[in-house]
């Protein structure tokens, strides 16, 4: 499993086995929160089984997801970089089990192993690009648009073929979908609904299936004329 982790690619199976030893697993619960935005940043982790949820709550009370968490990825990594308290909070989606390692030793794997401080430092640049790209969105692209690159990252990441179409195979809500977009729940719902009815989607409860994942590149491109145009003050 460290093997497929984009931050240990480069090492040696035997160097894996010792960086592994380095680390403690902790399972949790689904709804348990591994560390909470504010804390002290005290350990760096990677997803062995599982989904988690990266989300940052703001004064206002608002709730922002930046990240659904798949096995195999490398999260709290600002441990290693020196930051002091983590800018978000991790909770299990569903019932995971993840291996941590103190700040103290991957700094040790890091100094050790140059291809790992490399491979964290493209992580990072890369994260970096991701927030830079939502932030573009947030402020030039119409909700409609966001909702639909939202569920194609997830589709690429969750995604799972079934005789339905593709279904985002993690538990999925309005309410995460809209905290994942920026937007309202209401926005959120009236956008699922027409698509519904387009046959688009199919949205259950905590469940959703693109039908016509072609149909969903087009709004997410702005290839097609939204369903709604016709209504200009369109929550931005």
């Amino acid at each position: 499993m460290l093997g497929r982790c984009p931050i240990f690619r480069g090492v040696g199976p035997a160097e894996l086995e010792g960086i592994r030893m380095n680390a403690r697993r902790q399972t949790l619960e689904r709804g348990a929160v591994l560390f909470n935005q504010g804390d002290p940043a005290t350990q760096c982790y990677v997803l062995e089984s599982g989904r988690m949820r990266l989300v940052q709550l703001h004064p206002d009370g608002r709730v922002v997801i930046h990240r659904i968490l798949t096995p195999g990825e490398f999260f709290g990594g600002i441990a290693a970089l020196g930051d002091e308290a983590y800018p978000v909070s991790a909770e299990a989606v569903e019932a995971s089990t993840v291996l941590g390692w103190s700040k103290e030793a991957m700094r040790r794997i890091l100094s050790a192993h140059p291809p790992v401080a490399l491979n964290l430092l493209r992580l990072q640049a890369r994260r970096i690009q991701e927030l830079q790209e939502r932030i573009n969105e947030l402020a030039w692209d119409r909700v409609e648009r966001r909702v639909a690159r939202a569920v194609l990252r997830l589709a690429r990441q969750v995604g799972r073929r079934t005789e339905e179409g593709v279904l985002l195979d993690l538990p999925l809500s309005r309410e995460d979908l809209a905290n994942l977009t920026g937007t309202t729940l209401y926005t959120t719902s009236r956008i699922l609904s027409q698509w519904e009815q387009r046959g688009i989607v199919r949205a259950g409860r905590q469940r959703l299936v693109i039908r016509s994942p072609h149909t969903l590149v087009e709004i997410a491109e702005d290839l097609s004329l939204p369903a709604d145009k016709e209504n200009p003050e369109e929550e931005h």
